[in-house]
């Protein structure tokens, strides 16, 4: 029996524990059978599973069985529920993730040698080797991979709530004009706003503060008061308390923490000890308005009375923090035959073949969708049940969203995200991980059935000549025509009747919101008309013209990915959401979109150098630019790295880059023609700013690399070069090996071309002002109705708002 656990080994402080569940499911110690730790390699394993664990590790069949019962605790009906005043989820002052009840834990253990001894433990301790029970005690006493992966990410929070320091902190002015101001009664000193009050630090002058987008809030005058001054900080009065309060920076345009508020506000007079807090904090309002705001309560179908679904493909998602982005997009996933086909079907494919299936993007991704489709984890629980344990309802997708976030900047933290930036990032991870894929299951690439390619018509009306260029994509981006509203008089007439309001002090709280009714037809037909490009230039030896850009598709995908570009920047790059209800067919038919290819008697453009002007591995310096550079009296030599380094087609661009890098050790190092840019990996950061910007994440990458990473660069350079898949083949190819970029075309795409018609299958909405924070749902179209995937909560949908939806999937309809 000593030969048995001679494997075992005792945990220490760099190993990882993974008690929680199972690597290759959803199992747990609150499962109907508990979960087995190796005590060799501390995985954990489901039932199911443990003698696959055995048969791959041989001589390390050793496990100690968790067994976790709740007992649930009844809650004192005479104590009133705490009240929700942050915008986050599991922490003081935020939703409570358990709900009403809560409950106490009662666990067993056991020593399980595979296949057939079972010791319970430690009551039978005295059957085992020390090392054994040694290695029991620190497993059952370590700190589990869930929960140490928690502690690093403990800053998340459901929509923003960490501030940071504001720079002003140390050096705020404050004026010494005598104001000293009082506890109470406080007014706006522009109108007769007595509540959401500003007191601004430098002055003390006390200002109510912006409009909210529901209407109500203040009449501005804090802000335009800061555009007149620059005075940078203010307070707002009444949420002043002994630990904090709400400080706004202006010209950092964000809630900060102020760490010397106390000093500030003593200059003031204010000592903030005796200060109570007597107005809602921004949190408060944050909470009051989403809840009210129509957009939140018909994206979430609040007023519904939803009826839960559960079984196979019915199965919900735990919200680990700010993580609903990824569960809306693996949701849809889903539902798709290709990752069906992929994922679960031959999930068993990737559970024998991964030498280390917690670090396997296959077998975490494969995880999920038996986790999701099997039926196993969402069960229904009736009322009066009085189970000995708790039925599975939902499945945590935590190893999942470890592994795709590893090393990525933004989804490796538990900060709000763009859907649609993790949708096309997760299918890139997809088609990278088929062409290694060890498997039988290896010629089966789901991504495929996203891709299409376009044809882009460039033609200049000074020579009557044209360009054809093509390139691939997996979503159809187009903006939203405002001006194409249906209900434009109306529209004006609640503007103008709103203005009126606010003109003569009324408060708007009461008047329905009107938003813009956009047809997604008169989208598409913008998108297909004709887009005037200036400063083009179809020859490096001629001058710059302006062309005409049209689009069309070259084919056609299995399912057709709709972006609506209903995000953009204020003249401050501060974001903003266009609020649009737009009015969305269950069918499309895009037929009319279809390419034709060069046509008789069009003149093809002269293409000569263009392609070598933008390939990177064969740089061609812009000899107008470097003449005029050189004039200036900079060296020859330097003025080509200018170039080369920001472009290669803005002078002032080049010059910037001159002047900042005079000071470089190798400054004055002949240039070279190499790969240098080609081999540079674009910052992730850099490239979620530019596909915000609704530039595809491939040409975001180039755009990048072909300007050293300065965005400012790449965006004028991206905006002046359409995508043209030919020199992006080159330019990938030019990327090492290990350029996680490389991956991006490393293979011809395959192309499933058909029948232009499309019919609605599923969408996904986004809560809030921006993207990257507020909340996303998806809704999904399963066997004859929508179902509502609202994290946890899946349901039958009464009212599908198809209307204020950010991601639209539309299946090719059968011929």
């Amino acid at each position: 029996m000593a030969d048995i656990y001679k494997n075992i080994r005792i945990p220490n402080a760099n190993d990882t524990v993974y008690k929680d569940e199972c690597v290759y499911s959803f199992d747990n110690p609150e499962s109907e059978s508990g979960l087995f730790i190796c005590m060799s390699t501390f995985r954990g394993f489901g039932k199911d599973h443990v003698a696959r664990h055995c048969k791959l590790n041989p001589g390390k069949n050793v496990f100690l069985h968790i067994s976790r019962r709740r007992k649930p605790v009844p809650v004192d009906p005479n104590i009133e529920p705490t009240k929700v005043t942050k915008m986050a989820i599991g922490i003081e002052g935020g939703f409570d993730a358990n709900g009403s009840k809560r409950f106490t834990f009662e666990e067993k253990y056991a020593i399980y040698v595979h296949p057939n001894v079972v010791i319970a433990y430690p009551d039978e301790a005295d059957k085992l080797p020390e090392n054994v029970k040694q290695s029991a005690d620190a497993i059952i006493t370590a700190e589990s991979a869930f929960l140490k992966e928690e502690r690093a990410l403990l800053n998340a929070t459901w929509n923003g709530e960490i501030r940071q320091i504001t720079k002003h902190a140390q050096t705020l002015e404050q004026l010494n004009n005598g104001r000293k101001i009082s506890p109470t009664g406080w007014q706006c000193e522009k109108c007769d706003l007595k509540d959401n009050l500003w007191l601004n630090l430098t002055d003390g002058t006390i200002l109510c503060g912006r409009k909210f987008y529901d209407g109500t809030g203040g009449n501005n005058h804090a802000v335009e008061y800061y555009y007149k001054t620059k005075y940078p900080l203010a307070v707002k009065l009444g949420t002043i308390t002994s630990k904090g309060a709400d400080v706004y920076s202006y010209d950092e345009d964000d809630m900060v923490e102020d760490p010397n508020l106390a000093i500030h506000l003593s200059h003031w007079g204010i000592n903030m000890m005796n200060m109570e807090k007597t107005d809602r904090s921004m949190a408060d309002l944050e909470i009051e308005i989403n809840q009210k705001y129509g957009e939140a309560s018909m994206i979430e179908e609040t007023n519904s009375k939803l009826q839960p679904v559960h079984g196979a493909g019915y199965t919900g998602m735990k919200n680990l923090g700010n993580s609903c982005y990824m569960n809306s997009v693996m949701q849809v996933l889903f539902t798709i035959k290709d990752f069906q086909e992929k994922y679960y079907k031959h999930c068993d494919f990737y559970f024998d073949y991964a030498k280390d299936p917690i670090n396997d993007f296959n077998t975490q991704t494969a995880k999920l969708a038996f986790g999701l489709l099997s039926g196993l984890y969402s069960r229904e629980i009736p009322a009066d049940s009085n189970f000995s344990f708790k039925p599975p309802s939902i499945v945590r997708p935590q190893m999942f969203r470890s592994l795709i976030g590893h090393n990525h900047p933004e989804f490796s933290t538990k900060q709000q995200q763009d859907a649609a930036e993790f949708l096309e990032y997760f299918l890139e991870q997809v088609h990278k991980h088929c062409l290694n894929d060890p498997t039988p299951n290896a010629s089966l690439d789901p991504s495929i059935c996203f891709q299409f390619q376009l044809e882009e018509r460039l033609y200049c009306p000074d020579t009557s000549e044209v360009r054809y260029l093509t390139r691939n994509d997996t979503m159809f981006r187009m903006n939203v025509p405002l001006d194409a509203a249906k209900n434009m008089h109306e529209v004006l007439h609640y503007n103008k009747t709103k203005e009126d309001m606010e003109k003569q002090g009324h408060k708007i709280n009461d008047l329905p919101i009107v938003r813009p009714i956009v047809p997604l037809t008169q989208a598409i037909a913008r998108w297909a008309e004709p887009e005037v490009i200036e400063g083009f230039q179809i020859n490096r030896n001629k001058s710059k013209v302006t062309i005409r850009k049209t689009q069309r598709f070259l084919t056609f995908p299995d399912y057709l990915l709709i972006q609506l570009k209903k995000y953009t920047f204020n003249d401050d790059w501060t974001p903003r959401k266009i609020d649009v209800s737009m009015e969305i067919p269950d069918d499309i038919d895009l037929s009319s979109l279809r390419a034709t290819g060069l046509q008789h008697g069009e003149t093809p453009m002269i293409d000569d150098d263009v392609e070598k002007v933008t390939s990177p591995s064969n740089t061609q310096i812009n000899e107008v630019h470097l003449e005029q550079l050189v004039s200036m009296g900079f060296s020859l030599e330097n003025c080509k790295k200018a170039l080369i380094n920001t472009g290669n087609n803005n002078i002032e661009t080049a010059m910037n880059w001159l002047f900042e890098h005079n000071a470089d050790p190798d400054f004055d190092t002949p240039y070279q023609t190499s790969n240098k840019l080609a081999t540079s990996t674009a910052d992730e950061e850099n490239i979620a700013i530019l596909f915000s910007m609704g530039f595809s994440r491939a040409h975001s990458i180039r755009a990048l690399a072909m300007t050293n990473n300065n965005v400012e660069a790449a965006i004028d350079w991206a905006t002046s070069n359409p995508e043209d898949n030919s020199t992006l083949h080159t330019f990938v190819e030019s990327l090492p090996q290990s350029s996680p970029s490389q991956h991006l075309l490393s293979t011809t795409p395959h192309y499933r071309d058909g029948p232009g018609k499309y019919r609605l299958v599923a969408f996904i909405s986004h809560i809030g002002t921006h993207p990257s924070c507020g909340h996303y749902v998806a809704h999904i179209y399963k066997d004859g109705r929508w179902v509502i995937f609202n994290d946890e909560i899946v349901a039958l949908s009464e009212h599908p708002p198809k209307d204020l939806a950010y991601l639209y999937i539309y299946k090719r309809m059968a011929s």
